[in-house]
């Protein structure tokens, strides 16, 4: 079991994205994110869900060169949906 508060493993990553493989549904989890914002639960509960039940506080850091984070997970989440990465961690 990971810790509380973690990013997915490449394998929980796979699995969390299988139901958003089709573009359509990436699009539309990353439409509530634009639409709603960080605040309503349905987006809040995604987000709990990708990092093992707690949403990261503070600054995230990235794997993405150039961008080594972000000074919270919604502009993260934001970020990936934007520019259509969803695997990035």
């Amino acid at each position: 079991a990971q810790q509380l508060g973690t990013p997915l493993s490449d394998q929980e990553y796979h699995q969390f994205f299988r139901s958003h493989r089709a573009a359509r549904h990436a699009s539309t989890a990353c439409l509530l994110h634009a639409l709603y914002g960080c605040q309503n639960p349905l987006v809040q509960r995604l987000d709990e869900y990708e990092n093992h039940e707690v949403i990261p506080e503070g600054p995230i850091c990235s794997e993405l060169p150039g961008t080594p984070f972000f000074p919270n997970f919604c502009t993260f989440s934001f970020y990936r949906c934007t520019r259509k990465r969803y695997f990035i961690k």
